[in-house]
């Protein structure tokens, strides 16, 4: 069983003692007067309200939330010093110092310059800032993505005696619990102290008792022993004269001769009569439980007293007017254009004169090259059914090739990049809100779905738009518009050309409608055009030659037939669309 219940402060736990010693009626609410909550050793600052921690007081689990505190300091030249005075507990400062001199090496936080370790006997870790930079989004950001603030979380369980004391069993406790649980043992070991300290001195009262009657016959006492054979005789005669024990008799006779003196016999009988009345108020103690407890608070007193400490931790939420982490707040605003290629390669650069001149890997083609600011989202579409968004400030700037979208995404195996659309800003990428987006997959079946949900950023492992059968795959997702017209073209050398308006729009992942019936076919490709648009896509055939397929070409059917024949015996090896870019980039055919 795992157990996890942080520090407090001893004279708080010893004045909450004594009030529910005083009275056992007290609840968890009245106790909490006297606890303000957790004293970690480090300090820090506990951001949770009264309610968080009164509810983890009650429940014995819940997370508590610490922060490092720090100030702010004039520096004599540059710009101004951010020092911080405590850290959360169970944090390096080492640690916390190479994390934070990270953040500062990958130039994520620029407002941040340097960072020193000036600590002594107490915690000062000195952050260096740019003249006129924010103090509170720098500790805002290092809040978010340091050690500097983390989550403590309790769990107060505790082995817990049963019916049969020497038995115990796994229990979480809240607050009162524990407290009279302690208390409890508290009873059982004081008394169990008492009763050894009490035994001891009913021992040492019955050799004293021994002494006392040899000394109100010491001369006669003396005669017996000089008069005996041997120890054993002298025993036997000073048992049977005055009716001593083993014990005493033993103690009497291994008596050194000073103590015979009469200072040392008063000292005796003076031992005596105290070990006597300590007895006497032991057995009152014993027999009383109120005076037992009394002593228990007064022991709780004495350490509270003696071990007392000023609490380091400080309580109280977070201030109304603290800068909480928001991400686009670190993020430079500026426009660029984000290249994703076929085999799932991401790149961000400033500008791209070019397109056709980008660096690609060998066998690698252009997908999408997609104009936005660095605040927008962009949203990766999977063969899998998987959407996954992404801030464009994320995607790494590179003059090269780029990085694999794996290295930043939680792909699974077998899953591979379709599709990438800017789903949010207002750049010439951007994709408005309420858009509906058609997605086809390799069996033929299609669906337009709404992107808005896919405008907020995911997390690695992405959020579902599509659920294709088993053995199917998503071949692409493209933005439609009411009267676009789609053109699909199969490995067969057969297109078919129907409104788009025809896929059904689903509100959840699903795998829709047949648009084209296939076969043993699969679908290679498909684009969008406008009515009486000649030239929407174009398959190439085994053969090399390119046929241009769009409704200016073709009749416009239903869907869900098998479409128009491109050549007989023929086999489409591709599919190239006219890559959608923005209007200072050149477009280019995949």
């Amino acid at each position: 069983m795992a157990t996890n219940i942080p520090p407090h402060n001893l004279s708080e736990v010893c004045q909450a003692a004594i009030a529910l010693l005083d009275d056992p009626k007290l609840e968890g609410k009245d106790l909490l007067k006297h606890i303000k909550g957790p004293d970690f050793p480090t300090g820090g600052l506990c951001t949770n309200s009264k309610k968080d921690l009164r509810e983890i007081y009650e429940t014995g689990q819940g997370p508590i939330h610490l922060r490092g505190e720090w100030k702010m300091e004039d520096a004599k030249r540059g710009g101004p010093l951010i020092v911080v005075t405590s850290i959360p507990y169970n944090v390096s400062k080492a640690d916390l110092v190479e994390r934070i001199a990270e953040v500062i090496i990958g130039k994520k936080l620029p407002m941040l310059v340097d960072v020193r370790d000036e600590s002594t006997s107490e915690v000062r870790i000195v952050l260096e800032l740019r003249p006129g930079a924010d103090s509170a989004l720098v500790m805002a950001y290092l809040y978010k993505h340091t050690p500097l603030a983390l989550s403590f979380h309790v769990n107060m369980t505790c082995l817990v005696p049963t019916q049969n004391r020497e038995v115990a069993g796994p229990m979480r406790l809240n607050l009162r619990s524990i407290l009279s649980e302690f208390l409890d043992f508290r009873v059982e070991v004081v008394t169990r102290r008492f009763e050894f300290e009490l035994a001891a001195l009913k021992k040492r009262i019955h050799i004293l008792q021994g002494f006392a009657i040899i000394f109100d016959a010491l001369d006669e006492a003396i005669r017996i022993i000089r008069k005996s054979d041997g120890k054993a005789d002298a025993a036997a005669k000073l048992m049977k004269r005055f009716g001593l024990d083993d014990e005493q008799t033993d103690a009497i006779l291994e008596l050194k001769l000073y103590k015979l003196a009469r200072l040392e016999i008063q000292l005796i009988v003076e031992e005596l009569a105290a070990k006597r009345a300590r007895a006497k108020e032991i057995e009152t103690i014993l027999k009383d439980e109120r005076k037992l407890r009394k002593v228990i608070r007064s022991e709780l007193q004495e350490i509270a007293e003696k071990f007392a400490d000023k609490r380091r931790t400080k309580i109280g939420g977070a201030g109304a007017d603290d800068v909480e982490f928001v991400a686009e707040d670190f993020i430079v605003d500026e426009e660029v254009t984000v290249v994703l290629s076929r085999d799932g390669w991401l790149k961000r650069v400033r500008e791209v004169k070019d397109l056709s001149a980008t660096r690609l890997r060998e066998g690698d083609v252009v997908l999408a090259a997609l104009r936005g600011s660095t605040k927008d989202s962009l949203a990766i579409f999977s063969n899998l059914g998987s959407c996954y968004v992404i801030r464009i400030n994320d995607v790494p700037a590179s003059t090269g090739y780029g990085e694999p979208v794996q290295k930043l995404l939680n792909f699974r195996d077998g899953e591979r990049v379709v599709a990438g659309l800017v789903t949010s800003g207002n750049g010439p990428s951007a994709i408005p809100a309420g858009t509906l987006a058609i997605a086809l997959t390799r069996k033929g079946f299609g669906f337009r779905f709404n992107l808005d949900p896919h405008r907020e950023l995911s997390t690695r492992a992405g959020r579902r738009f599509a659920k294709p059968a088993e053995g199917d795959e998503v071949v692409g997702v493209l933005p439609v518009a009411p009267k676009d017209i789609l053109c699909i073209v199969t490995a067969a050398a057969r297109a078919l050309v129907c409104a788009a308006a025809e896929a059904a729009e689903l509100a959840n992942p699903g795998r829709g409608v047949t648009m084209i019936k296939v076969g043993d076919d699969d679908v290679i490709g498909f684009a969008l055009g406008k009515p009486k648009e000649a030239d929407v896509l174009i398959a190439e055939l085994e053969s090399g030659k390119k046929i241009a397929v769009g409704p200016g070409r073709y009749h416009v059917s239903g869907r869900g037939g098998r479409g128009h024949v491109l050549a007989r015996k023929a086999r489409v090896v591709r599919v190239h669309v006219p890559i959608e870019v923005p209007s200072e980039l050149p477009k280019l055919v995949n």
